[in-house]
C-alpha cells in the first residue's frame, strides 16, 4: 500500500533511537526518548493551504527534525509512520 498525503502535509518513518550512551550504558527500551529525527517518505503536493501559497521545501529522503508531539502516528502494513504538517518540521538533517 502506498500513502500520498494531501496538501502540505509530509509522512515520516521515525529512525530507531540509540540503545546506548557515549559512555557505553544500555538503556532500557522504557528509558528511551521518543525519537525526534526521522525520515521523510512521502511530501504532499504543496499549493493554497488556508489562504496561503505553501511551497513544499522537502523531498523524499531528507532527514528531519521534527516537534516533540506533532502529528498523528498511523500503522500501515506493519510499518509506524507519522502524518504531519511541513510547518511541524523544525530542521533538515545533513
Amino acid at each position: 500500500m502506498n500513502i500520498k498525503p494531501l496538501a502540505d502535509r509530509v509522512v515520516i518513518k521515525m529512525l530507531e533511537a540509540e540503545e546506548t550512551t557515549k559512555s557505553g550504558i544500555i538503556l532500557a527500551g522504557t528509558a528511551k526518548e521518543k525519537p525526534q529525527v526521522a525520515e521523510v517518505v512521502a511530501v504532499g503536493p504543496g499549493g493554497v493551504v488556508d489562504g496561503k501559497e505553501v511551497k513544499m521545501e522537502l523531498e523524499v529522503g531528507d532527514r528531519v527534525i521534527m516537534s516533540k508531539y506533532a502529528g498523528t502516528e498511523v500503522k500501515l502494513d506493519g510499518e509506524e509512520y507519522t502524518i504531519l504538517r511541513q510547518s511541524d518540521i523544525l530542521a533538515k538533517v545533513d
